[in-house]
């Protein structure tokens, strides 16, 4: 089974290594691997007090972000090394200020992983939530490195508890820790054997909240909102926005839209602008005197959305038409009701919030019609809203769960 994953990890390889010839991302996986260990070594000081964070993508550098940040504050001596596994989290997040080092993953095989940790000596790895690599998590246990899987989350299709699992299970009994978001996974885990578990929830409840806290003024939001109710749709695709277009273009309800793409291609931004005939700007061509008099504005840029929904009523989050629906919680902790797609029954917080009323699923224009009429009767909104930010603020706490369970653990440099 190891021959077969390194071989199956080798094809991958050489699939990206063909797609960059024609795909941005493709290509950014490829050249950020390139030297890399030379990068490692020339960067990294030897440290006798160096913690591992690996993330595979930007959503779950979000909920690994709550830990690193306190675990920084609690020891200023800490270093923190960063990895990411995919572009869209090292491009966005390379100049993270919290991190002392920053890199692409190296692929996993036997030799990268050995001289990786070879080079850096982290006295403690975390892994996020879906991150399991065989062999740098073969060679942390060779290495008698403490390692943590934070705010995991099982299901029970997942490889691990099928028949055949068996050599997968062996993965996750190389983690020193696991720090499960609900109940069902703990079970999912005692069921194969392990009992290292704590139950911690999810630290992304802690990441929305501090958001909230956080978030900018966005001054040409506010002059382009002014009194008027506002539809946002965040991180949304192409499906997405052909059923919130047709939406915009028939109703005759006067309500604005905010609308930030998961993927800011020209090609894209300009698709879009084309298919609205109501009056549209692009964020990169509003001005303060001007924004007001546009009933939808395109957002062409990136690290905004988060902010931008406190400048509105109601969100639709994009995604749920694809593999999956994005990021649900940046949304409710502002207290709007969500809307999104039919794929986000493998996200705990959507089927919480559909079960609860804070959140709503559709499946066509038809259905994202009559529940946008719905919501906007502002008892409505108001009362979803409610139920959406009570179950942000409830859900709070995993960050310091986390840290309560690993505090008899010296950290270096303590």
């Amino acid at each position: 089974m190891v021959f077969l994953y390194s071989l199956g990890l080798r094809f991958y390889y050489l699939l990206i290594l063909l797609a960059s010839l024609f795909n941005r991302k493709a290509r950014l996986w490829i050249k950020g691997r390139k030297g890399i260990f030379d990068k490692i070594q020339k960067l990294v000081k030897p440290e006798n007090n160096l913690l591992w964070f690996h993330t595979s993508s930007l959503g779950e550098f979000e909920q690994g972000r709550p830990l690193i940040e306190a675990l920084k504050n609690k020891n200023k001596s800490v270093k923190i090394l960063l990895t990411f596994f995919s572009p869209s989290g090292y491009e966005n997040r390379k100049n993270y200020k919290t991190a002392d080092y920053i890199f692409y993953l190296p692929p996993d095989t036997r030799r990268n992983a050995r001289k990786f940790l070879e080079l850096i000596k982290p006295v403690k790895a975390f892994f996020i939530k879906y991150e399991f690599w065989y062999h740098y998590l073969n060679q942390l246990k060779n290495n008698n490195t403490p390692v943590y899987l934070i705010s995991a989350n099982f299901r029970q299709n997942q490889v691990f508890f099928k028949w055949y699992g068996s050599w997968f299970r062996k993965i996750l009994y190389k983690f020193t820790h696991i720090f499960v978001q609900n109940k069902s996974s703990e079970q999912l885990l005692k069921n194969i054997g392990l009992d290292n578990i704590t139950i911690s929830g999810d630290t992304r409840f802690d990441r929305v909240a501090e958001i909230a806290k956080q978030a900018k003024t966005i001054e040409i939001a506010g002059k382009f909102k002014q009194d008027n109710t506002v539809i946002i749709g965040g991180s949304t695709w192409e499906k997405d926005e052909e059923i919130l277009v047709e939406f915009i273009n028939i109703s005759l309800r006067k309500v604005k839209y905010i609308i930030a793409p998961h993927e800011i291609h020209e090609t894209g931004i300009q698709r879009l602008v084309k298919s609205i005939n109501k009056p549209v700007i692009r964020y990169s061509t509003a001005g303060i005197n001007n924004v007001g008099d546009f009933q939808v504005l395109i957002i062409d840029n990136i690290g905004m959305l988060s902010s931008l929904y406190k400048y509105a009523d109601i969100a639709y989050i994009g995604g749920g038409f694809g593999v999956g629906i994005h990021n649900i919680l940046e949304a409710a902790t502002f207290g709007l009701p969500v809307v999104f797609g039919p794929n986000y029954k493998k996200f705990q917080e959507a089927v919480d919030l559909v079960r609860s009323g804070g959140a709503f699923s559709v499946d066509s224009y038809r259905s994202l019609k009559a529940r946008f009429e719905d919501l906007l009767q502002n008892i409505v909104i108001n009362k979803s809203g409610k139920i959406s930010k009570e179950y942000v603020l409830n859900n709070q706490g995993a960050t310091g769960r986390i840290l309560n369970t690993i505090s008899d653990l010296r950290l270096g440099g303590n």
